[in-house]
């Protein structure tokens, strides 16, 4: 059972309990992080719900872009993670492939949490905050994340 669990993409796992709570867990990081950096607070109410808004949207605008992207597989172009059993990493240009798309996937997330969250809180916080802060949250959820989730797949 633990092998078959860790051994799906996130397109399969995001719709499983153990995906929602590793999304839940990915979204309080982000929040986490952009409470310290705007108010200097564990966590800011605001600043979560807006963090949480932003993150959904972004992951339904994931999941349409996918879709259209690669003919109906969802999330594996947005959130490309995948086990050993979907790439083959000794491929020629394999990882290369794998990189362009999670870059793609980080630049086009952030910008759409950047959009959301600037709207949300320019009330309270300066656009260059909002903007810094939300960057800097998706640098520190991508790189955990990636790290945890990757060193299962490839295990």
């Amino acid at each position: 059972m633990k092998t078959l669990f860790l051994n799906v993409s996130f397109g399969i796992l995001a719709f499983l309990p153990q995906g929602w709570v590793f999304m839940i867990l990915i979204m309080l990081l982000e929040s986490f992080v952009m409470s310290e950096l705007l108010c200097w607070k564990v966590l800011n109410g605001r600043i979560t719900g807006t963090v949480f808004l932003s993150n959904i949207i972004s992951g339904i605008a994931g999941i349409i872009i996918t879709m259209i992207l690669n003919g109906g597989w969802y999330l594996v172009v947005w959130f490309p993670w995948v086990g050993r059993h979907e790439i083959d990493l000794s491929a020629p240009n394999a990882l290369w492939g794998l990189c362009l798309f999670y870059l793609f996937a980080f630049v086009l997330s952030v910008l759409i949490e950047e959009i959301i969250n600037w709207q949300f809180l320019k009330k309270v916080y300066t656009s260059k905050k909002i903007l810094w802060a939300t960057l800097v949250a998706n640098i520190v959820s991508y790189l955990l994340g990636s790290i945890v989730l990757y060193s299962i797949s490839f295990s």
